[in-house]
């Protein structure tokens, strides 16, 4: 038998978790629900028709009614020139927001950008190996303007056999390091190596 200090081993069956019943009742629940959406609907119309009234009101304030009767053509074109000034006037005002908006909405995805980089939920696609030699990455870097082949053993310091043997000699002549220690050392080593 299993105390309340004893733990279940790993293969004893884990019990089910309730979870706890909540205060109201599913009735409630529903009602609540419909009130909320009547609310809502009701603050969506209201401002749908303040909207309304506001568009109405900005447009008389901005565009009286035109009086057109018994006027003679000269004040009719002046009353034409002053519209198309003022439509002028609205399309440069369309256009500066219109390019607010627009740079407004690409602040917004840069940030988006920035957000999800730091956030480390960004994707990284998978890449596939690629053998490709000197020459072809210059190419693709550079496209034609690469000056022939890039031949990285050609550009290697060549060694000859005779340099070898003179440092093989060079190395025989000291011989043995004792002797050369021992020559430096007292003070006919030190002369020798500030005279030199």
């Amino acid at each position: 038998m299993l105390n309340d200090d004893d733990s279940p081993g790993p293969l004893a069956p884990k019990k089910c978790v309730a979870k706890p019943k909540s205060k109201i009742s599913a009735s409630r629940r529903l009602s609540l629900k419909i009130l909320l959406l009547t609310r809502a609907t009701e603050d969506l119309e209201a401002e749908k028709t303040a909207r309304e009234e506001e568009k109405v009101r900005y447009l008389g304030e901005k565009l009286p009614p035109l009086q057109l009767i018994g006027l003679d053509m000269d004040n009719l074109q002046k009353i034409c020139k002053e519209i198309i000034e003022k439509i002028d006037k609205v399309d440069e005002e369309r256009y500066d927001c219109e390019a607010k908006v627009f740079k407004n909405h690409r602040e917004i995805n840069n940030l988006n950008l920035k957000i999800m980089d730091l956030g480390g939920k960004f994707k990284k696609p998978a890449l596939r190996k690629v053998r490709v030699s000197a020459d072809e990455m210059l190419k693709a870097l550079f496209g034609s303007k690469t000056k022939g082949s890039m031949d990285l053993r050609g550009n290697l310091k060549s060694v000859k056999k005779e340099d070898i043997k003179q440092e093989k000699e060079l190395t025989m002549e000291v011989g043995d390091w004792r002797k050369n220690v021992e020559a430096m050392s007292g003070m006919e080593g030190r002369k020798k190596m500030f005279n030199a």
